[in-house]
């Protein structure tokens, strides 16, 4: 597999789940670790894209694919990604713990739909929970993010 831009062969368990992969075997921490029943979404990464939730793919199902995380958006490690500055300038966070999973979440959905409403945007992250901000500075956020911020 290949995570953030680096090539991995790793041999694994049958049964072991890609947000461990990620956290124990290659050390990404950012990729969070919550409910473990893929309701919370704090461990969303994006595979080949599209965002996923990596307590439910089996790290040998992501043989083959592009993984990026949370340490992977920033080019080159410069600088925040646009996502991830909007979070910050908008106040998208509090405990943070949440936030890297919201963050890929959003850029997969800004691929998805560049210009989203605030109807798309809260469909497109119902999939993630944040039990502290509120969810209205993470649509803010989001609407920062792609430009449609009113």
């Amino acid at each position: 597999m290949t995570v953030n831009g680096a090539r991995h062969e790793l041999m694994l368990e049958p049964r072991e789940l890609l947000v461990y992969v990620l956290r124990e075997r290659l050390g990404l921490k950012g990729t969070n670790v919550a409910c473990d029943t893929s309701s919370c979404g704090a461990c969303t990464v994006l595979i080949d894209g599209e965002s996923v939730k990596a307590c439910t793919v089996l790290g040998v199902q992501a043989d083959g694919h592009d993984i990026t995380t949370i340490e992977g958006l920033s080019a080159n490690g410069g600088g925040l990604h646009p996502v991830q500055q909007a979070y910050h300038e908008n106040h998208a966070l509090q405990c943070g713990y949440c936030t890297p999973g919201f963050v890929m979440a959003t850029v997969s959905l800004l691929r998805e739909h560049p210009n989203p409403t605030e109807e798309e945007i809260r469909k497109g992250l119902e999939g993630n929970l944040c039990r502290c901000t509120g969810y209205v500075n993470i649509v803010r956020a989001v609407q920062a993010a792609a430009g449609t911020a009113g």
